[in-house]
């Protein structure tokens, strides 16, 4: 079977019974074990992780308290239906931050860790096989979550709005909007058209991953100067972007969205990931016995107090009112690129440091990652309409739908990957 285009195979090892988590034996025996660059247990169980936070993220999105009012009308702008979906009255205070913390890194961290598999299925494949197994794993895919499910997930939207509740009526006022929403769908198309310049760049200039990678050798020692290069490209990518298109407007043609100002900047972190893997997992930043994991408290410690800091410097621009100006605009974008080099780093270095044993639930997460990403939505959305009458607290009622969405994606999808076609994609 061909690469997962969204999970990594993750590196399996003779045991008698290949259901019970076996202890590795070394660090070194995870380098040793991996024969391609797309089999890294870390690596996969960071993805999971990542994928799981995306679920919380979208959970409890809304519960967030001093959210815009509510779109009057469905198919008159604003859309604030697109990004906040569901807005009930009950708040949880903590989930601010938690959504917060997340939108500085997440999306960014799963591009990167996208990357680190390109260049060995570049090699192995070439890039015209490589397109033809991107469009089956993420061009399908997208056409499904962007086609079926994504309007199933925005009923609920269109329902709050007081409008004829059939189904046909839906429809027509679906298809009225200036644009085809596909929710959190957009990582997959941009994720397939990286992949196709990725490609592009391969069939003109077969070398120029490797030479990409070599920049890179010495962050297996010291990732520190890897750091400083990513933190400096990734500024001068995003906050130019930020500048001319601000921090939130989304630019979108047909079911194809995608927020204006980190364009550039996702492009760096999947590059940078395109780097780290052309020289393998068990050479660069990532390996088992790197700089990276052996300081993983540094880093660990590091990203919330960068986060604190950088957050408080946001609320002083709002609060001095100097949020539209443009020192203060710079400032924030230093910071959000900042925050997400940080955040980054760091749960790759704590990945590293712990995921050197297999785990059953681990293995589990990884294998449906990819669609629990895909599906999560339409779970996400009816649960937290379903719980607008309840007089619930915010708090319990984001931990309610988080826990709900987990297992209805997880199951779901464990259950669809039963069917061989769907199993090849997923």
């Amino acid at each position: 079977m061909s690469e997962d285009a969204f999970t990594p195979r993750l590196e399996r090892r003779v045991a008698p019974d290949p259901t019970i988590s076996q202890p590795m034996t070394g660090r070194a025996t995870l380098a040793a074990g991996q024969q391609g660059s797309d089999r890294n247990l870390p690596i996969g169980y960071l993805r999971a992780f990542i994928t799981v936070l995306v679920l919380a993220h979208h959970s409890v999105i809304a519960y967030i308290a001093g959210l815009p009012k509510p779109s009057a009308s469905f198919t008159r702008p604003p859309f604030l239906w697109g990004a906040f979906p569901i807005q009930d009255p009950h708040n949880g205070m903590a989930f601010g931050l938690l959504t917060g913390f997340n939108d500085t890194f997440f999306m960014s961290l799963m591009f990167f860790i996208s990357g680190l598999f390109v260049w060995d299925s570049l090699k192995r494949k070439g890039a015209g096989g490589f397109v033809r197994d991107r469009i089956v794993r993420l061009g399908l895919p997208f056409a499904v979550a962007a086609g079926v499910l994504a309007p199933l997930a925005y009923y609920p939207s269109y329902r709050l709005t007081g409008a004829d509740p059939a189904l046909a009526a839906y429809w027509r006022a679906w298809t009225s909007l200036p644009a085809w929403m596909s929710g959190p769908a957009w990582f997959i198309w941009v994720l397939l058209a990286f992949g196709c310049v990725a490609a592009g760049v391969y069939k003109l200039a077969p070398r120029w991953g490797q030479a990409l990678g070599g920049l890179t050798a010495s962050a297996m020692s010291r990732p520190l100067p890897f750091f400083a290069r990513l933190l400096a490209i990734s500024a001068v990518a995003y906050v130019p972007m930020a500048l001319i298109f601000g921090v939130t407007d989304w630019l979108q043609f047909g079911p194809f969205s995608i927020q204006a100002s980190r364009i550039l900047h996702y492009a760096v972190y999947f590059t940078a990931g395109i780097a780290v893997g052309a020289i393998g997992l068990g050479n660069g930043l990532l390996a088992p016995d790197g700089a990276l994991q052996q300081r993983w408290r540094r880093w660990a410690s590091a990203a919330p107090i960068v986060f604190v800091v950088v957050a408080a410097l946001t609320i002083a621009s709002y609060a001095l009112k100097g949020a539209d100006q443009l020192g203060w605009e710079i400032v924030n974008g230093l910071g959000f690129v900042l925050c997400c080099a940080t955040a980054s780093f760091a749960f790759m270095a704590v990945s590293v440091h712990f995921a050197t044993r297999r785990s059953v639930i681990w293995d589990s997460l990884a294998a449906n990652a990819y669609g629990m990403y895909l599906i999560h939505y339409v779970f996400v959305t009816w649960i937290q309409f379903a719980l607008l009458p309840s007089n619930l607290p915010g708090l319990s009622k984001g931990m309610l739908v988080f826990a709900s969405v987990l297992a209805l994606s997880w199951g779901t999808t464990a259950l669809l990957r039963r069917i061989p076609v769907v199993a090849r994609i997923l």
